[in-house]
């Protein structure tokens, strides 16, 4: 099969992580830095709509009480800043459940008709229904868009391919908050080996022209 094809019906979009908690600033506007990427994503979702893609929004549900979450010992926080003295503590994520951070932007048109897929982890596949309701509608291809790149954009590009998805990662419809340089090495060495890379006016002709 040529690179550049995919079948429609076995194809489906998948937004990771694009929330109101990530996407908004305390005054309900869209966060500047990440803008390009959000216009690059309802481009895209617009576009899988049209062609009858389903829609699949992978989205953090932590527990409010942290009780979802756990201490690991890293050399950095989130922030990738090193933790004072030496010392981890344990931070409860701003992303919860019933709260309006886990919910999705309006931007995106969401429907009753999408797929909503919590998750407790940064892969969209760790013990969720994510694999099952692909595989139930004979689904093999993904197109992902969202942030983080080199988060949960990485670690469910490394989980879809040990299931043997097909995976199309969008390059201009995700994104990081930290170092940039991590989302370009992702894009440039080390995602290649594992899927196909294309910017969204790319995915959206293979999404026109597929069979």
């Amino acid at each position: 099969m040529n690179l550049n094809e995919i079948v429609r019906k076995k194809t489906a979009i998948l937004f990771f992580d694009t929330l109101k908690g990530y996407w908004y600033t305390p005054r309900g506007t869209i966060k500047e830095a990440i803008k390009p990427m959000v216009d690059n994503a309802v481009r895209l979702m617009k576009g899988g709509r049209a062609a009858g893609l389903p829609i699949i929004f992978a989205k953090g549900n932590h527990r409010p009480d942290g009780a979802t979450s756990a201490l690991l010992l890293t050399d950095t926080n989130m922030a990738g800043q090193p933790w004072p003295n030496g010392e981890a503590v344990k931070t409860i994520p701003h992303i919860q459940e019933g709260s309006v951070t886990s919910e999705v932007p309006a931007e995106l048109d969401p429907s009753a008709e999408d797929y909503f897929v919590p998750k407790y982890r940064w892969s969209a596949f760790h013990e969720t229904y994510l694999d099952l309701a692909l595989r139930a509608r004979g689904i093999d291809t993904l197109v992902i868009a969202g942030g983080s790149t080199e988060v949960g954009v990485a670690s469910t590009v490394y989980s879809g391919r040990d299931r043997d998805y097909q995976m199309i990662v969008v390059r201009d419809a995700c994104t990081t908050s930290h170092d940039r340089r991590a989302h370009d090495t992702l894009m440039d060495l080390i995602f290649p080996r594992m899927c196909r890379i294309r910017t969204t006016d790319q995915a959206l002709q293979m999404i026109k022209a597929g069979k």
